[in-house]
């Protein structure tokens, strides 16, 4: 027994329905018929289920790995930070002028130093190791990886 459905679809997709059923000589009803099967069948639930939990699981990777470089970049801001309030004197007043302007020029070098590495692909990031990041986190041993 069938009973009969009215749908309204938009000119687009019929417009690829009936492309459909010329090409492949078959009625338009028996298309959409075997599209709504599809759409309905618990195969195609759990495909997008499973297309989901991949997406879900890259994202999290993704997420993961935005959290470690993060972490390594603000340890390595306060690092420096520190190292360089603690050896650096402060300057008489008639020698912060060239100061400022020798500071100026090594800043310009560094901003020109990142902008190629930054263009070629090239991260600091990446040239740390993993192993390195785990000791960050509180991993305190000295003795190296493979003797734990």
């Amino acid at each position: 027994m069938r009973d009969r459905l009215n749908l309204t679809l938009p000119v687009e997709m019929i417009t690829r329905i009936n492309e459909l059923s010329e090409r492949k000589k078959i009625p338009r009803s028996a298309i959409v018929e075997a599209a709504v099967a599809s759409f309905l069948s618990p195969d195609a639930a759990d495909r997008r289920e499973a297309a989901f939990t991949r997406r879900m699981d890259r994202l999290s990777r993704q997420a993961q790995r935005l959290e470690r470089d993060l972490g390594v970049t603000a340890e390595t801001l306060a690092l420096f930070v520190r190292f360089w309030l603690t050896i650096t004197p402060p300057l008489p007043g008639d020698a912060q002028a060239a100061a400022q302007i020798k500071g100026r020029e090594r800043f310009e070098g560094f901003v020109e130093t990142l902008g190629r590495r930054l263009q070629k692909g090239q991260s600091f990031l990446r040239e740390i190791p993993d192993d390195v990041v785990g000791r960050v986190r509180g991993d305190d041993d000295d003795s190296p990886p493979e003797d734990r």
